[in-house]
């Protein structure tokens, strides 16, 4: 089996840097809801806190390299015009624009990709920010420990339909 180019960074894209990512949410969400004063030690208060912090700034950067290769390597393969009379299923973009029945998988999960995916690169610099500058408040106020939850699963919940559009679009017009 063979990969070319194209498909091997698409694997990157989605696959290695999206899946960590998206993995990686199960653990901080796990430590954050876990970090309260009450239930747990002070020593396990400074390791949750210690994970915390190294993995959402380890989120953080696979966030934006999901976006970077997406946006700068992955998007303009998908993208690319076809010559005039050339067959449209190596072109991406047109091959689903092409066919009514395939249309919407770039009408809304593709733009959902373009536009809304890039929110998780925002929010989750927000998030490892706040665990960072406030992280021992967190164990004692619950509302904003609890904010925070809300927050980290908005990001993922963006990420996972970003990836879910993302495997549904090369399935149907794949990238080679």
């Amino acid at each position: 089996m063979t990969l070319t180019s194209h498909e091997t960074w698409a694997l990157v894209h989605g696959l290695v840097l999206g899946a960590i990512f998206l993995l990686a949410f199960g653990g901080a969400l796990a430590d954050l809801w876990s970090l309260d004063a009450r239930t747990c030690t002070p020593d396990g208060i400074v390791h949750r806190l210690r994970r915390l912090r190294i993995g959402t700034c380890t989120m953080t950067v696979i966030v934006w390299l999901t976006n970077l290769t997406g946006t700068h390597l992955v998007y303009h393969w998908y993208r690319a015009k076809p010559p005039e009379g050339a067959e449209l299923s190596g072109f991406p973009r047109s091959f689903l624009l092409a066919n009514p029945a395939l249309a919407g998988w770039h009408t809304f999960g593709m733009e959902w990709k373009e536009h809304v995916a890039w929110l998780a690169s925002f929010l989750m610099p927000a998030i490892a920010f706040i665990i960072m500058r406030h992280g021992s408040v967190l164990a004692t106020d619950g509302s904003l420990r609890r904010r925070l939850i809300a927050l980290l699963i908005i990001t993922f919940s963006i990420a996972a339909v970003a990836g879910i559009f993302g495997t549904l679009i090369t399935k149907a017009a794949p990238i080679i």
